[in-house]
């Protein structure tokens, strides 16, 4: 069976457009620096029109101890003021690619319909820099966010994590130490369609070979980077974690076509076995990051709606 024909009819028209340009997909491209600037330029045509319900700041952060600083960009609806929910914001892209730029108009939207202050981190990739480099980065700047809340309008009592695929990953690492160094209180976490299991092992994982958007054979090779020859710890790949007890609230969602569909489920189950309430929807005919490339389909309205209705329930 070819997966694609599993995909939602209106979501698979850019993707067959994506392939016709680019066989394979873009993890096809073997060199790094050329697949992060092929990526980026995808994502630029993708741009969304400029928000003007929506300011942005650029600051540079600590980071962790003996690293260097970490940039961050915050992003406030313009028509709300006092104290507001705050969404911690980590882009995806495997690992080693993407950027804060390339997930500008996602955060944007949140920062609008859930009315959040939004802080987007800029994190070091693999596999110029392996784990933990990426995760500490972004615990660094989660610390800084919450240490700052009050400057940044953000309600303490109401900090949120939010990610995509690596993203993912990376909220659920961070929720993890944020959890064992006693470290900021966190309200709510959204991990979309995580990318956390370095063993590939599931069915999913070897159904997804051809999609043309994070197949197998990038998903074994963005691991490989990351870990860059060490043993994973659960910060690193959370699905090895042995303890999901203490964690804040989840919403997870995945698609039917997606690589990560079979570790997603497993990871929710194993949060509601641990006493964590979890919200997961899995949505048909979506792959990987399908809301994305393809925005205007009635399926990706649906997800995004799906995804801030539980923001706001959760943050208030």
């Amino acid at each position: 069976m070819d997966r694609r024909d599993l995909v939602d009819p209106e979501s698979r028209v850019p993707l067959e457009g994506l392939l016709q340009v680019m066989p394979g997909g873009f993890n096809a491209i073997p060199d790094i620096v050329q697949r992060r600037a092929t990526v980026a330029g995808m994502f630029a045509m993708l741009e969304a029109p400029a928000n003007p319900n929506v300011t942005d700041e650029d600051r540079t952060v600590p980071g962790p101890d003996g690293a260097p600083d970490i940039s961050v960009r915050i992003y406030r609806p313009v028509t709300s003021s006092g104290p507001l929910p705050g969404i911690y914001y980590i882009h995806g892209g495997g690992m080693v690619l993407g950027d804060v730029a390339g997930e500008d108009a996602n955060a944007r939207r949140l920062a609008e319909e859930v009315e959040a202050v939004v802080v987007s981190v800029e994190y070091r990739l693999a596999p110029e820099h392996p784990h933990p480099a990426p995760v500490e980065d972004c615990y660094a700047g989660l610390v800084w966010t919450a240490a700052n809340a009050a400057g940044l309008g953000i309600d303490p009592e109401r900090l949120a994590l939010y990610g995509g695929s690596a993203g993912g990953g990376l909220v659920l690492g961070c929720a993890l130490l944020a959890r064992d160094r006693s470290g900021p209180s966190l309200t709510f976490m959204m991990p979309i369609y995580p990318m956390i299991d370095d063993r590939n092992e599931t069915p999913s994982s070897r159904e997804i070979t051809d999609v043309g958007i994070w197949d197998r054979a990038g998903n074994i090779e963005a691991w490989a980077w990351y870990l860059g020859g060490q043993e994973p710890d659960q910060y690193a790949a959370p699905a090895r974690a042995q303890d999901l007890s203490a964690l804040p609230p989840a919403f997870i969602d995945v698609g039917t076509v997606d690589l990560f569909r079979d570790e997603d489920i497993a990871f929710a189950q194993r949060l509601m076995q641990a006493g964590v309430p979890t919200e997961l929807h899995i949505n048909p005919g979506s792959y990987h990051a399908s809301e994305t490339f393809a925005p205007e389909a009635a399926l990706s309205q649906r997800i995004w709606a799906m995804r801030v209705d539980a923001l706001r329930r959760a943050l208030g």
